[in-house]
């Protein structure tokens, strides 16, 4: 049997109790951490927190050479862990496939999700967003600055009156993550007076909220990773008083953006 089991945001408490007594029945117990990452704990933290030793997968032993997970769940169960909600990336999604054609039982249990923390902690409604993207490091992409794509789909949240996630490029190898202020220099190259929403540390007791003008976001520092941005669209006035009351939103850029 292969359980996928969602860590959650944080650090090893982070996990809900139905993925932890999940985790404590495991035989054995395998890990990616290429897609999203739990900054407050290691490794470490969380075997022994958990009891359990914990083998981290890169991507190529996950997405090209999975078999030493998929043998294991032939005859034990084992559980394959992810930060955030487990099922949100589609490689996780893969994994799972190639689990049912093989005959393996499978199960999900899920975790908090940084679009779903983003939503609660900005007061930014959940069924307002559109498209989420992921904003990459310019040398991840080999171009200067924001990917077309990412443009082309932010745009078109913006003109249908959608909140857009923007996902911050992580590179786990290289100990590398892209902040809110780097971001929104970035994106600020195509909307410099668009409203931006800046949430750092999700899931962690000292969480960061700070919306304003992208420009000004780029000349902030929001502390430790993990970051990410919100570009809001139309804002009912329950967001824009969310806004200015959690994220110290000025008046005058709420202005702009409330329907």
């Amino acid at each position: 049997m292969l359980t996928f089991i969602g860590l959650g945001l944080y650090d090893e408490r982070s996990i809900t109790v139905e993925g932890r007594e999940t985790l404590a029945d495991v035989d054995r117990a395998f890990a990616e951490f290429y897609t999203s990452h739990l900054v407050g704990a290691t490794v470490e933290d969380l075997s022994a927190a958990h009891g359990v030793d914990i083998e981290v997968r890169d991507r190529a032993g996950v997405e090209q050479h999975p078999e030493a997970i998929l043998d294991a769940a032939e005859d034990e169960h084992v559980a394959f862990l992810t930060a955030g909600d487990t099922m949100i990336s589609t490689t996780h999604v893969d994994l799972r496939l190639r689990a049912v054609e093989r005959g393996i039982e499978t199960r999900v249990v899920h975790g908090v999700t940084a679009q779903t923390a983003a939503s609660g902690l900005t007061g930014l409604q959940n069924y307002r967003f559109g498209k989420a993207v992921t904003l990459p490091f310019p040398y991840a992409h080999g171009a200067d600055g924001v990917p077309e794509s990412v443009v082309d789909s932010i745009e078109a949240n913006r003109e249908r009156g959608l909140h857009t996630v923007v996902y911050l490029d992580i590179k786990a190898e290289r100990d590398e993550y892209m902040t809110a202020d780097v971001a929104a220099e970035m994106l600020a190259a195509d909307w410099a007076d668009a409203l931006g929403v800046a949430v750092a540390r999700a899931g962690s007791p000292d969480p960061t909220v700070a919306a304003d003008r992208l420009s000004a976001l780029a000349d902030r520092d929001f502390g430790d990773p993990l970051h990410l941005l919100v570009i809001p669209g139309d804002l009912h006035h329950l967001e824009s008083d969310a806004l200015a009351t959690l994220g110290g939103a000025p008046d005058d850029v709420l202005a702009e953006t409330e329907r």
